[in-house]
């Protein structure tokens, strides 16, 4: 089998395995590896081979991170249990409360020291696996 083959063959793999991912960064990897295969389709040493496949892939990586980045902005999530009330089943000593939330118990803190401790509270975050509570709605 000829050099530029196994190239192209594992760019197709390559490409393949993108199509199950969902990101452009194994396409960029898979058109890496199809340049590579020309490249050696066009009679280059397999030195020049790894290094025009290289090349390629670090500019392919930069740009599809610059263009990921730039498409989509990282914001922050809001949690949809933000604002849902939650009824407190007991406050412990160290200032936590077992809140009924869910059909589970959750550990909550309060929001503030100061907060006056309700039975129903309501969730302004959440940090973790612990809710933290107000006695007002946000």
């Amino acid at each position: 089998m000829a050099g530029y083959w196994i190239w192209w063959v594992l760019a197709g793999v390559l490409v393949a395995a993108e199509l199950l991912t969902g990101t452009f960064y194994l396409l960029v990897a898979g058109v890496a590896f199809a340049v590579g295969g020309l490249a050696a389709w066009l009679g280059a040493s397999p030195a020049m081979q790894m290094l025009v496949a290289a090349v390629v892939a670090v500019v392919g990586m930069f740009a599809a991170h610059r263009w990921r980045t730039t498409r989509s902005p990282i914001t922050p999530e809001i949690p949809h249990d933000v604002g849902q009330a939650v009824q407190v089943r007991g406050w412990q000593p160290d200032g936590t409360a077992r809140v009924m939330h869910r059909g589970t118990l959750w550990t909550a803190v309060p929001a503030e020291a100061d907060a006056p401790r309700a039975d129903t509270m309501y969730i302004v975050a959440i940090k973790g696996t612990t809710l933290v509570v107000s006695d007002r709605k946000p």
